[in-house]
């Protein structure tokens, strides 16, 4: 075991990889020489080449298009979009290429490849630095979705996407990418994709988030059970697909949920875990569920704490679904 923060284990996840396989590349803007803008990839171009960290031009939809030629070939590549907000110009090779190989080639062509990318607030970063864009990837057919919230998961989730036959979107939540600490194994380890993690067991109220809001959810959590209400806490960890059934079991269990995440609230991934929860756990539910987001507005530069669900919003819709 080693103390790693988040930077660290997706580093030694790729690093790991690289000399394991000789088949996965790097590539994206800044990802070699100057090892990333969070220097992520920081060391892996003096230890495998420009041949396997590739330095690219400014153009998301070339660097997501190569990827996918790579791809194609045989490679297992691994690029880099610098932030979220910026895959919009690489959104048509995402959905009408990559998400489709697979199925349009019978499985001959399945298009392995990991797309890795810094998500959501924290930095103080605005409308183009800030963004929440999964429910726009979860939507689409053919695609994987995860975001990790700790250093161990994720290094073993980047491993396990990987070597996942399909293609994955990797989001790392940049608010955290240094604040979360933990001991990770250096030896061969992976997390499997599709399975959440309970975080903090309890008996009242059902809280579900990812990524960086995890650590919301749990300082809320914390502060619920001062007043009496214990809160079980899920990690999804894997956005898609989503580990349904963790989550029905926590439902029946406490009978109330709450939903919290970054991204806008309307058409957010927390509408789309209400409707399964209400498909198949409807008749357990002693209160309406609550979702607890983002603002349907652009992010903010200088309001990033009252559009961000930190803790002090996340309260008072526990209380009020407890008390129900």
């Amino acid at each position: 075991m080693t103390q790693m923060n988040m930077v660290q284990a997706i580093n030694s996840a790729l690093r790991h990889e690289m000399k394991r396989d000789d088949r996965v590349v790097v590539l994206g803007e800044d990802v070699g020489k100057v090892g990333g803008v969070f220097r992520v990839t920081q060391g892996l171009f003096d230890e495998f080449g420009d041949d396997r960290v590739i330095d690219t031009p400014l153009s998301e939809g070339g660097i997501i298009g190569c990827a996918i030629g790579m791809a194609l070939y045989g490679l297992v590549p691994v690029p880099e979009i610098q932030f979220s907000d910026f895959i919009f110009p690489a959104y048509d090779q995402i959905v009408s290429e990559l998400a489709k190989f697979r199925y349009r080639s019978g499985g001959e062509y399945p298009s392995k490849l990991v797309i890795r990318t810094p998500v959501g607030g924290g930095i103080r970063g605005g409308h183009y630095h800030s963004q929440s864009p999964e429910s726009l990837f979860i939507h689409v057919a053919g695609l994987k979705v995860v975001c990790p919230s700790n250093p161990h998961d994720a290094k073993g989730l980047l491993l396990a996407s990987i070597r996942d036959p399909d293609p994955v979107l990797f989001f790392e939540p940049k608010r955290i990418y240094r604040a979360a600490k933990g001991d990770v194994p250096d030896e061969d380890y992976t997390v499997p994709i599709g399975k959440a993690a309970i975080s903090r067991e309890g008996k009242h109220v059902t809280m579900i988030a990812w990524g960086a809001m995890l650590y919301e959810a749990l300082a809320a959590a914390d502060q619920a059970a001062e007043q009496g209400v214990d809160c079980e806490v899920i990690d999804l960890r894997t956005l898609w697909p989503v580990d349904i059934d963790t989550i029905i079991e926590s439902v029946k269990k406490t009978g109330r949920v709450v939903v919290v995440h970054e991204a806008p609230k309307t058409c957010g991934f927390g509408a789309e875990l209400i409707a399964l929860i209400n498909e198949k756990a409807f008749l357990h539910l002693e209160a309406p569920p609550v979702r607890v987001t983002g603002f349907d507005t652009p992010f903010p530069y200088t309001l990033e704490n009252e559009y961000l669900p930190l803790a002090h919003r996340i309260l008072p819709a526990v209380l009020e679904t407890a008390r129900y």
